[in-house]
């Protein structure tokens, strides 16, 4: 088999990502992010596009210098040792299987604009998807991506299309009817830390880098374009909704409705499962490669140490789905919120970020420097926007970091028995 047919490049890339990012945010977290800020929502959308880039160029950077299935985890490890990065694996390995059940739950709300169901009937669609996951993720994710991108191309024709609709009938006048109210910078700031789950998923494609045909030439692009590309779709959605108001529980239905007439719940509807399973797959797909390659060096056991037929981490993958299912089942029995899922799920991927900017000072040239120093500002920006939220990310460095201090220890000196056997 040719491998090298199997690998995916820059467009790919882009698409991957791009999908990924939009998933099943891309309709309704402008609508979270207005009743949040009202129209205080326009500016935390066009703040986070900006301050992501300076993010993107340093991930992309990093991943195209020291490739690795790990990815931050593998980055943080380079710059400040093994326990360091480590840690930073394990809190993304338990941090996204409470993120897939929240996409997962958002998709659901597509589901529900075309088919009313029944609570356990919900539960057992949501079961289904990771079935489909499993399906996808089988042969790795090139054949994904091809797929992606026309998903990704058809998201971006409604958005172009309703934007073009929405400047018809407003004459070009339209920035003079949104709403004018007062901007509260702690409400834009709350916006901008719920937000953030828009652009969970630059990170995970440096888990892929070595599905790219040439991470380092490909990689950066794959990041720009995608980040650029789905900014400003998060921005027109934004902009319809403000301009647009209506009492849809989904509003981007509403808006599609008045603009094009009908079929909104058929056209918004299905292209938000589509994407909501596109997120879903990326992130099994990077923490399936993470499990694995912490099988490979001792963290976890080497059960998960085994390729399939096409070289994908089967077991990982089997293990993920089945906590994936459980995580599903307590929400469903427990009543979570999606609002605390999220945010929960962003405070852990800031520290992530942080920490990875902070690795790239020491891995990266120096006249990268603004750049990872915006990329710092960008995150502590985000952690004042989420606030006590970010306890749970504290919570779980705190419970994983002596956990893998004490177990690299007892490795060490297991080593030196084995290696000084009259001792």
């Amino acid at each position: 088999m040719n491998k090298h047919n199997n690998k995916i490049g820059r467009w790919q890339g882009a698409a991957l990502l791009a999908t990924t990012l939009l998933g099943t945010s891309v309709f309704i977290l402008p609508q979270l992010t207005i009743g949040i800020a009202g129209s205080g929502a326009l500016l935390a959308w066009i703040g986070l596009m900006l301050a992501i880039i300076p993010v993107a160029l340093i991930f992309g950077q990093l991943a195209g210098k020291y490739p690795h299935a790990a990815g931050p985890a593998y980055f943080v490890e380079k710059a400040f040792g093994i326990i360091a990065g480590r840690t930073v694996g394990m809190i993304f390995l338990l941090a996204v299987p409470l993120g897939a059940p929240a996409a997962i739950l958002m998709t659901l709300q597509f589901v529900d604009s075309l088919i009313t169901m029944q609570p356990v009937f919900q539960w057992l669609t949501q079961l289904s998807i990771l079935i489909l996951i499993f399906l996808l993720n089988y042969r790795g994710v090139q054949i994904s991506a091809k797929v992606q991108l026309g998903l990704t191309l058809i998201i971006i024709a409604v958005v172009i299309l309703l934007f073009g609709q929405s400047e018809t009938n407003n004459l070009g006048l339209a920035v003079d009817n949104l709403p004018n109210s007062p901007i509260n910078i702690n409400l834009v700031m709350a916006a901008a830390g719920v937000a953030f789950w828009s652009f969970l998923g630059v990170e995970a494609m440096t888990h892929l880098a070595n599905d790219f045909e040439n991470p380092e030439k490909d990689l950066v692009p794959a990041l720009i374009i995608g980040c650029v590309i789905v900014g400003l779709i998060y921005i027109a959605c934004t902009y319809l909704l403000l301009l647009h108001p209506n009492h849809n529980n989904l509003a981007m239905v509403g808006v599609f409705n008045q603009l094009l007439g009908a079929y909104g719940a058929q056209i918004i509807g299905l292209l938000g499962i589509a994407g909501g399973i596109a997120t879903v797959n990326v992130y099994t797909a990077s923490l399936a490669r993470l499990a694995w390659s912490f099988s490979n060096e001792g963290v976890l056991p080497t059960y998960f140490k085994k390729l399939n037929y096409y070289g994908i981490p089967e077991r990982a993958l089997n293990t993920l789905l089945i906590i994936m299912a459980v995580v599903i089942t307590a929400t469903f029995i427990t009543g979570t919120h999606l609002e605390d899922l999220i945010t929960w799920v962003n405070g852990v991927f800031v520290l992530i970020y942080l920490v990875s900017m902070l690795a790239a000072a020491k891995l990266l040239n120096r006249n990268q420097t603004p750049l990872i120093l915006l990329g710092c500002l960008f995150c502590f920006a985000l952690m004042w926007g989420l606030g006590w939220k970010m306890l749970y990310a504290f919570i779980l460095i705190g419970l994983t970091a002596p956990l893998l201090y004490w177990q690299t220890r007892a490795f060490k000196k297991e080593t030196l028995v084995y290696s000084n056997p009259h001792k």
